[in-house]
């Protein structure tokens, strides 16, 4: 985990600066949810998925005392956030980290709490926009999909070295995919054949695999292959899982966490840790609430919220984006 305090995910223009390729989502409502929580004077917020810093910045232009912590995975990102959000330099911390390690990025910078924490979750502008990178199935690539191109594990290995049954156990599991089964055990025969290296193969494969009647409806039939891949190489939701009470633990009283998520295995997960954080502790048949019992945080949102229809059609990541948000109303404990 390196800081770079001098440098350092929606729409995306290739090339160019970070503030031409970066569109933020939900960026408006983001600002609202969690304005009251910084207005209180000095304060510090975690972004804890930086991407190319178009949520920071807003943020920092928003609220003159505040604090900026930046975490990102990804080198390049954080090299473009720095540019970006450079006249803030004295205001900001960016540092190379996954997510999960939120708590030990914040004790290094002897903060003991936060108050506002933001996850833009899934695949960022950037990674997106660079095709060797191998995120996007519709332009033949490497098979690489690391956010961190530092870390060990490929694409390519997941496809070359899982068995059958745990090819199948990805794409069911965070791909959502019906046709796992089938899809793995045509992988296997082919990699007996060649390994895979570049993504034309592989939605070649995918392809020809899943029945005709299939392709047909829920866009193309690679989609959720190269998702699940994703998930797999970077650990998303078992990182996801480790960060959230994390985050949650680290907000003072009154402070604010919105997290933005782009698939239902994000959202459920979100869901199930504010809910139960939302929850009394005290027995139901007690007629008062126990002390150090009560609920930890108050939800912000009905269930979650989508993007409007203007956005949608202005950046089309936001179609499949999920806002929740809640609100620490007790201290840790």
């Amino acid at each position: 985990m390196a800081e770079n305090r001098q440098e350092g995910s929606g729409s995306a223009h290739p090339g160019g600066s970070a503030a031409d390729r970066h569109v933020p989502v939900l960026l408006d409502r983001t600002l609202e949810l969690l304005g009251p929580a910084l207005s209180r004077g000095p304060a510090v917020v975690v972004d804890t998925t930086l991407g190319m810093g178009g949520h920071s910045e807003a943020l920092l232009a928003a609220h003159p005392e505040l604090t900026v912590v930046g975490l990102d995975r990804d080198p390049e990102a954080l090299r473009l956030a720095g540019e970006r959000l450079a006249s803030y330099s004295d205001r900001i911390h960016l540092v190379h980290a996954v997510y999960d390690q939120l708590a030990e990025v914040l004790a290094e910078l002897g903060m003991s709490e936060v108050d506002g924490v933001l996850f833009d979750l899934g695949v960022s502008s950037l990674q997106l926009d660079e095709t060797e990178r191998g995120f996007a199935y519709a332009q033949d690539a490497p098979l690489d999909m690391r956010m961190d191109p530092g870390a060990p594990r490929t694409a390519a290995d997941v496809l070359n070295t899982y068995s059958a049954g745990e090819l199948a156990r990805v794409l069911k599991e965070y791909g959502e995919e019906r046709f796992a089964t089938k899809i793995a055990n045509a992988i296997v025969r082919a990699r007996r054949e060649e390994p895979f290296s570049r993504s034309e193969r592989l939605v070649r494969l995918v392809y020809d695999t899943v029945p005709a009647a299939s392709r047909r409806t829920g866009g193309h039939p690679a989609k959720r292959t190269f998702q699940a891949l994703r998930i797999e190489v970077n650990a998303e939701l078992d990182v996801l899982g480790r960060a959230l009470p994390a985050a949650l633990d680290s907000l003072a009283p009154g402070g604010r966490i919105v997290v933005l998520s782009y698939h239902s295995l994000e959202d459920r997960m979100v869901k199930r840790a504010f809910a139960e954080r939302a929850r009394s502790r005290t027995p139901v048949d007690l007629p008062v609430e126990l002390p150090g019992h009560g609920p930890e945080i108050r939800l912000l949102t009905r269930g979650a919220e989508l993007a409007g229809d203007a956005e949608k059609a202005a950046n089309p990541r936001a179609a499949s984006v999920r806002l929740r948000a809640a609100e620490r109303t007790k201290e840790a404990g």
